[in-house]
């Protein structure tokens, strides 16, 4: 049932009706859902002095997709008549903080300045299976690599829902995804917006229901506008107080994890050498049906043509990986890093069936700051398969 105070949320976030209405005294406070660590001052001194802002939403799907980035992107055009703002939509499908953290640079700092960034990655790093000292290491990253690039610019890390987290709130559990990003936030003094305890908590207090009203972790447009409501209620918050007299630089502290991926970037597949059975294709696309994600079709590939191809990758950095695109005929790897023992990893995951799915996988870690050679060649295939066909996209390095 979504409760009367939600009606006002139509003329706010254009929200739309489902289920029936019933009358509460005192629904959940938005705020108490917002974690003021630290202020947006610089990016409301853009807005108000600058009379210019960019600002960048980095995440998956839920961003991706229509629904709260837009509901924010026309507040902030409508508020602020006079700004001119640019808006960089960095959301992409399946993606969480690892993916996020290597492609940083190309997909949100290459296209400008930024100056109010908005994080999320909980729900695929959940999905993703990624491990927490990696979530820490990309997230810490993210957030050094910004402030770096631009020591004035203003960041909100935000944990969207999903049921498992819904789950664990009621076993009296914090989410993990939902604990590191609110641990960054911190120590970095970032606004942080726990989306997933306050879902959970109105779903509880029968303000409505996940399966008539939210429907799933990728929202309905009532959804979607409750978590534009909370996001409008932290930017209003920030920008209801005088404009700053001028911008502070932010002042980085230690990094709590001194492998963070604050130095993480694409690297060209074209620098890969001693290539056996494996062919560069400069615009690769499916050779079938089978889909694709946005930015990830008509790129350079390093396509192996069977199972024993290999190459080598000479590079210098503390971290290495791949991205690959793991379609309906992915099947594993081998690897070795400076002559070390091979390793493998199934390169297919349980939605490569439909999907060629971008895939970010860490090979070595925690290295020395040195050259080292990355070794890699294509093993068997995956169980029910009979091909083991590898897609390289792009070399994964954190200097």
């Amino acid at each position: 049932m979504k409760r009367l105070f939600y009606l006002c949320l139509f003329m706010l976030g254009g929200l739309t009706a489902g289920a029936q209405t019933v009358r509460v005294a005192a629904p959940l406070k938005s705020e108490d859902y917002i974690i003021r660590n630290g202020n947006l001052d610089n990016a409301w001194y853009c807005i108000r002095k600058d009379k210019q802002a960019t600002v960048a939403f980095l995440g998956g799907s839920i961003t991706h997709m229509e629904g709260w980035r837009d509901m924010v992107c026309k507040y902030l055009s409508d508020t602020y008549r006079g700004t001119n703002f640019n808006f960089i939509a960095a959301g992409i499908p399946s993606l969480g903080s690892l993916p996020h953290a290597f492609r940083f640079q190309r997909d949100v700092l290459d296209k400008g300045k930024v100056d109010l960034l908005f994080i999320e990655s909980a729900v695929n790093d959940h999905v993703n299976g990624t491990d927490e000292t990696t979530q820490r290491r990309a997230l810490e990253g993210i957030v050094r690599h910004m402030l770096s690039a631009n020591p004035d610019a203003n960041i909100v890390l935000m944990a969207f829902v999903d049921p498992d987290k819904m789950a664990d709130y009621k076993a009296g559990k914090i989410p993990a995804e939902v604990q590191v990003h609110a641990d960054i936030a911190r120590k970095y003094h970032l606004p942080f917006i726990n989306l997933a305890r306050e879902i959970t908590d109105r779903i509880n207090a029968r303000e409505f229901t996940w399966q008539d009203d939210f429907k799933d972790l990728h929202p309905s447009p009532f959804g979607q506008g409750l978590y534009f409501n909370t996001i409008r209620q932290l930017l209003d918050g920030a920008f209801k107080r005088p404009v700053p007299a001028k911008l502070i630089a932010a002042q980085l502290p230690m990094p709590a994890d001194s492998f963070n991926y604050q130095y993480a970037s694409y690297a060209d597949i074209h620098e890969a050498t001693n290539k056996n059975g494996f062919q560069l294709v400069e615009s690769w696309q499916p050779d079938d049906n089978t889909a694709t994600r946005p930015g990830f079709v008509h790129v350079p590939v390093l396509v192996s043509d069977s199972s024993g191809g290999s190459l080598e990758f000479t590079f210098t950095g503390r971290a290495v990986g791949i991205g690959v695109l793991s379609g309906p005929d992915a099947g594993t790897i081998q690897y070795s890093i400076d002559g070390q023992p091979m390793k493998e990893k199934d390169v297919y995951t349980e939605w490569s069936k439909d999907l060629y799915l971008p895939w970010y996988l860490l090979l070595g870690d925690g290295l020395t700051q040195e050259k080292h050679i990355l070794r890699l060649q294509t093993g068997g295939p995956h169980t029910g398969s009979t091909k083991n066909i590898c897609r390289i996209v792009y070399f994964l390095v954190n200097k």
